[in-house]
């Protein structure tokens, strides 16, 4: 079946929001205007309920259908925006200089609104629709912070379904996998203490950057040496810090990166060496080493009874040839992670064409895509609360 007649109505109403979000970007936790708005949306939508403040600045909307009693099923999408400073030229570009949607959250939250005000008007369903809008998903756990606010039970979810654009999947495809679709991911920072001194005298110092750098490339060894190959594992080094002249060896040097990885144990057991690495090369070198090793999200991993349901209804609207039913995983991170750990569900992508790269400065959402995300919504919605 192809995209809804209602949903390809309502597309250009559906841009204009999306692209009043785009040019109000706000950051993390501090989605207030952009709360407010979906707040206003969802109680002029008629939503039978409408509450603010959950997970700190989250929405959620509820919808109860005409068709009898039921579950509740969750739809999410995300609201906050990145620190990047826009470079589309477009006339609705970012007012908020240094903050940008360069992710395409506002074309998520424009399309569950979409998808909110058809289903306010149907409630050709059983049960209940839980329209899930979250904050900090760039890095600050907005999804963890929904689940521990007692999300999932005060609204009764039973299963949770997320979607984000993909650029360079064609509009109008759809992109999923069961298991493991995106990364778990974790951030480290290594402080080197050594001794510093006069660089002509290096025997009388303990070289922090010396050190430093033999450990930037013994960290590959973790992947190379201590991961099967076939395993998914990605150890980055992305900053490196150290002294401020050219004739002073530094007392320190501090570099910091990211570990990426499909599995729980294969992120314990990068974190046990990258510890060993450092111990054994302070006690080498006769310098200090401190980790400060932070495990951010974990593996975003799609229940395989409900991504196989998702891949059916995405098939519904774009045909069986429109669905990539086994697209390889991303080693980024998601925190729509939490919801899945917290109940059964899929996270699956849409296309968004030809377009520059997610958390690029020339990146836009394409509004072409927006009636296939409503239609997506809505009949995963119906589907999956049938009288």
């Amino acid at each position: 079946m192809p995209i809804l007649n209602r949903a390809a109505e309502m597309q250009e109403e559906i841009a204009g929001w999306r692209r009043h979000l785009h040019a109000n970007p706000e950051l993390n936790f501090d989605v207030v205007e952009t709360a407010a708005f979906v707040a206003e949306k969802l109680k002029s939508f008629g939503c039978d309920e409408v509450a603010t403040g959950v997970g700190r600045t989250g929405v959620v909307g509820v919808i109860h259908g005409r068709l009898g009693e039921g579950p509740a099923v969750g739809l999410r999408a995300d609201m906050d925006a990145l620190p990047i400073t826009e470079a589309t030229g477009k006339p609705y570009a970012s007012r908020n200089p240094g903050r940008m949607h360069a992710c395409g959250h506002d074309g998520h939250t424009a399309m569950l609104l979409g998808a909110a005000k058809y289903l306010a008007e149907t409630r050709n369903f059983a049960g209940s629709v839980a329209l899930i809008f979250q904050p900090a998903e760039e890095g600050g756990g907005g999804g963890n912070e929904m689940v521990k606010d007692g999300m999932m039970e005060r609204f009764g979810i039973a299963k949770v379904f997320g979607m984000h654009n993909m650029p360079g999947l064609p509009v109008g495809r759809f992109a999923i996998r069961p298991g493991p679709i995106m990364a778990a991911t974790a951030e480290f920072t290594i402080t080197v203490k050594g001794r510093g001194g006069h660089a002509a005298m290096p025997q009388a110092t303990v070289d922090p950057i010396v050190i430093a750098s033999q450990l930037v490339g013994a960290l590959q060894t973790i992947p190379s040496r201590n991961a099967d190959p076939v395993e998914a594992l990605v150890v980055s080094v992305t900053k490196f810090h150290a002294g401020d002249a050219y004739n002073v060896i530094p007392e320190t040097a501090e570099i910091a990166g990211t570990v990426r990885t499909l599995k729980k144990e294969m992120a314990r057991k990068a974190e046990e060496r990258m510890r060993a690495l450092c111990a054994g090369l302070a006690a080498s070198f006769g310098a200090a080493i401190e980790v400060d090793y932070d495990a951010n999200y974990p593996v975003t991993f799609n229940h395989e009874r409900e991504t196989a349901f998702a891949a059916d209804v995405a098939a519904a609207v774009a045909g069986e040839a429109g669905v990539h039913r086994a697209i390889p995983p991303l080693m980024g991170g998601e925190d729509f992670s939490y919801m899945l750990e917290a109940r059964p569900g899929a996270f699956i992508f849409l296309g968004n064409g030809d377009t520059a790269g997610l958390h690029h400065a020339a990146y836009d959402f394409n509004d072409e895509a927006i009636a296939h995300g409503v239609s997506y919504w809505v009949r995963l919605a119906e589907a999956a609360l049938a009288a």
